[in-house]
């Protein structure tokens, strides 16, 4: 399925992102919410509206099975996909999360099609509700695809933001972007300078 196109949304406390460049990388990006106790992810709805924001699946699809059962799984696959990008970006080894995602990507994905919308065009979507091993499917194989690319794979960074521990895809003319969100990360550190320079100015 096409990714997502950088955007924000929220959802319940936390501010998704889907800036990262790639669908399995925003699901990484959403461990940056949890707390020492507590699973984003599991609050009531919101693995279903992360997994529209995604782009997962269409506005309008009905996500009835979505349960603790899904909320586990996509923490695991969050979990293992992280750890991956990770080793890449050090130059090291994940076979334990290596193989769990390759698990995860041997589902089919969900089946589309395309239906008229209510504006007459045609718009993308599910032949049935999906079940969670489609979903996943979908995440993992974008992991995949992702990590068997050597150009794309060397685009991996790890933002230089304080406290931030986003992957993202750098797509930069030159490859030189230091942070997951220049507006957020990069912000921050413009502002923080300003200030050394002005407590340096008065000393």
């Amino acid at each position: 399925m096409a990714g997502a196109t950088a955007r924000s949304r929220t959802s319940s406390s936390y501010e998704w992102r889907f800036d990262s460049g790639r669908i399995c990388l925003d699901l990484v990006a959403s461990s940056e919410a949890a707390h020492a106790d507590r699973e984003p992810l599991a609050e009531p709805g919101v693995l279903a509206r992360w997994l529209v924001g995604a782009g997962l699946v269409p506005a309008e699809t009905a996500l009835p099975g979505v349960d603790s059962r899904w909320v586990a799984r996509f923490a695991e696959l969050r979990d293992c996909v992280g750890q991956l990008v990770r080793a890449q970006i050090e130059g090291r080894c994940a076979e334990a999360a290596l193989e769990r995602v390759n698990a995860f990507a041997a589902a089919p994905p969900p089946a589309v099609r395309a239906v008229t919308g209510a504006d007459g065009g045609l718009v993308r979507a599910l032949w049935a509700a999906p079940d969670c091993r489609e979903l996943l499917a979908v995440v993992a194989r974008d992991a995949v695809e992702l990590l068997t690319d050597p150009a794309a794979r060397a685009r991996l960074r790890q933002c230089e933001g304080d406290n931030c521990r986003r992957v993202y895809l750098d797509t930069s003319r030159g490859q030189r972007r230091r942070w997951c969100s220049s507006e957020l990360c990069g912000n921050r550190e413009r502002v923080a300078r300003h200030r050394r320079r002005a407590a340096a100015a008065h000393l």
